[in-house]
This record gives structure tokens, C-alpha cells and sequence, in this order.
């Protein structure tokens, strides 16, 4: 089923109407039969669909940032890898109420993650 699943992701590349560059280099010989044997998908998009996927992967990424889980702003706390003081935490009753909270601390500079009790 692997096989025939690469099979087809390679046909359907070269058939790609917005990839002429990948079948202009197969039939000139600049691939290999062997060299795209092994390629990934990344490797044979077309540029647009490369720089869409980029520009996707930033977008989900800055999303993912964004998304804290609503904490409190301080500068009580000084993030170990960038050495900022802006930070968003937020407090959890992680284990038996008898123990301390635990602190989830957001680095809002570099997105440096930590906690503590």
C-alpha cells in the first residue's frame, strides 16, 4: 500500500500543470530516476506551493503564540533564554489542594515556556 501510494504522489506531480519545473528537470535529466524515487513532497512542489506552505506554517505558528491561556502580564519573572522581563502566567491546582499551586510562566518576547510550584 506504501508503495502505491508513492507511486502516486509521484505521478501526480508530474502531471501538476503549476509544476513545470520538476518534469522539465526529470526529462532533461537533472533528477534521477533515483533521486525522486527518495524525494519528499516538499522537495517536489512547485515554488508557489512552497512559499504557501511557508506562509501557512508562520501563520500557524504566530497563531499558536497568540493563543495563552489568558494569564496575568508581570515583569516578576525573567525568562532564562532571552533575559526579558515580559512575561504571562497563570496559576493551576495541578495536584492535592495541600500542595502548592503550580505557575505556568509564557516568555511574551521569545515564547519561552516554564513552570514552577
Amino acid at each position: 500500500m506504501k508503495y502505491k501510494n508513492r507511486v502516486r504522489s509521484r505521478i501526480s506531480n508530474l502531471k501538476d500543470a503549476k509544476n513545470p519545473d520538476l518534469r522539465r528537470n526529470v526529462l532533461c535529466g537533472s533528477i534521477t530516476p533515483q533521486q525522486i524515487a527518495v524525494m519528499t513532497s516538499e522537495e517536489m512542489a512547485s515554488d508557489e506551493l512552497k512559499e504557501i506552505r511557508k506562509a501557512m506554517t508562520k501563520e500557524a505558528i504566530r497563531e499558536h503564540q497568540m493563543a495563552r491561556t489568558g494569564g496575568a502580564q508581570t515583569d516578576l519573572f525573567t525568562c532564562g533564554k532571552c533575559r526579558k522581563k515580559s512575561c504571562t502566567y497563570t496559576q493551576v491546582q495541578t495536584r492535592s489542594s495541600d500542595e502548592p499551586m503550580t505557575t505556568f510562566v509564557v516568555c511574551n518576547e521569545c515564547g519561552n515556556r516554564w513552570k514552577f510550584c
